[in-house]
């Protein structure tokens, strides 16, 4: 009995010492798990900012494309300086106007300058400020570079850097902040998932605006009123630039799920991205068969943009309807841009690479079909589908007019004529071409 009564002592003295180390092991697993989640969902968010970040020079390929050769240089300068400025302007005071407390009775917010903080927690879902900053003022830049196209080839270059500074750090950030910073419009239900309306839609209206107060090309219009082509000098380029888009959007989309790390997250970025893929293939067969019906042939300009239509009309609404219902979303993208094109053209309306209709309209198509296809609250996908192009609208054209009363919105028409690289920079994008003189 005595010999039992010893062994059982020293078994529960082996457990006593044990247990602490067992419970060791536990904690730095769990340690281990939470630091490779917030790496992983960290990760997958830098990528995501970089493939967002990637999409500038995919618009610059697109703008200068469809415009005409005299006036590369202009439209490339103006995409480049979109991110610069935008980058700086969001850091001093767009992140903190988005993302801050609310002021100003909810019209705003403000946290201060700069990125604060560090990340709450370290596990998965938890994101750094650094990151969530790159994250976010990629989305700002794209924002501004999307009116540069609608303007092109007659806006002072002084004009548009007066314009990307005040949409990227103060116009974006305020509708930013109504939604995706927890103002009144996230409080009605309104759902945006990656920026159909916060983002492209902002664009889209304020390079409607610029394109209203700045009054059509030169030779856009006949004397009896119709319209006449001028085409891009380079659609190779182009195409090139939507293929860049097309992949830059699979961080646009599926990398604003902020998240990849639990089956959940993983399920839905995969949708997400699915969805984006088949709206945009939707929207851009669908432009080619409108006007091939309209015009009797196939135009490359017009698929290219019902690619660019898809995608935007699906951003909103990628994760909450289904792959059928994304390729209904893009068909409609589709023949929508390829009608606002016409639209444009009757209210001699000057757009030289169809900037509204794939961003502007088809924007505003991404927030109403939230409502149809993915269930979201009717009176909230209303207003904000009306409520953020008008705020863009009605701000830029206030300073456009502006900028226009003060004679410093449109150049000369002798260097309209000339182009604006010449013109304007003292530069060619095809040196010793001269193809400025024939384009």
């Amino acid at each position: 009995m005595k010999k039992l009564l010893l062994t059982l002592a020293a078994l529960a003295a082996v457990v006593c010492l044990t247990a602490p180390v067992h419970a060791q092991e536990v904690t730095a697993d769990v340690i281990v798990a939470d630091e490779t989640g917030y790496a992983i969902d960290n990760l997958f968010l830098f990528i995501g900012a970089v493939l967002v970040i990637f999409m500038q020079p995919g618009f610059a390929m697109v703008e200068s494309g469809f415009n005409s050769a005299k006036n590369a240089v202009n439209i490339l300068f103006k995409n480049v300086m979109d991110l610069c400025i935008g980058v700086l302007l969001y850091f001093l005071f767009g992140y903190g106007i988005m993302y801050g407390d609310a002021i100003l009775g909810g019209f705003m917010g403000w946290g201060g300058m700069g990125i604060g903080g560090i990340a709450s927690d370290v596990a998965a879902g938890s994101l750094t400020p650094q990151c969530d900053f790159l994250f976010q003022v990629a989305f700002a830049a794209t924002a501004a570079t999307i009116v540069s196209g609608a303007v092109a080839g007659r806006l002072k270059f002084s004009a548009y850097l007066i314009y990307s500074a005040v949409i990227t750090g103060l116009v974006y950030p305020i509708s930013g902040f109504w939604q995706w910073g927890g103002g009144w419009l996230n409080g009605m239900g309104f759902h945006d998932f990656a920026g159909s309306l916060v983002v492209h839609a902002v664009g889209g209206f304020a390079g409607l605006a610029g394109a209203i107060v700045l009054g059509p090309r030169i030779g856009k219009f006949g004397a009896d009123g119709k319209p006449k082509a001028m085409p891009g000098h380079n659609l190779p380029l182009a195409a090139l630039g939507v293929f860049i888009l097309w992949v830059g959007w699979y961080g646009f989309n599926p990398a604003s799920q902020l998240a990849i790390v639990g089956a959940d997250n993983t399920n839905a970025v995969m949708l997400i991205a699915v969805n984006t893929t088949l709206a945009a293939a939707a929207g851009g067969i669908l432009a080619m068969l409108t006007t091939w019906f309209i015009h009797k042939k196939p135009d490359l300009t017009m698929a290219l943009n019902g690619i660019l239509a898809g995608l935007v009309g699906i951003t909103a609404n990628c994760d909450a309807v289904t792959n059928v219902e994304a390729i209904i979303i893009g068909v409609v993208a589709g023949v929508l841009v390829t009608l606002g094109v016409k639209l444009l053209d009757k209210l001699k309306i000057d757009d030289p690479v169809g900037a509204f209709p794939v961003h502007g309209m088809c924007g505003v198509w991404g927030g109403i079909a939230a409502w149809i296809f993915g269930g979201q609250p009717m009176l909230a996908q209303i207003t904000g589908s009306v409520v953020i192009p008008l705020w863009s609208f009605v701000t830029m054209f206030i300073l456009f007019s502006i900028l226009k009363k003060f004679n410093a919105l449109r150049v000369s028409p002798e260097e309209e004529i000339r182009g604006l690289d010449l013109g304007e920079h003292g530069e060619e994008a095809y040196s010793g071409f001269q193809l400025w003189t024939t384009q």
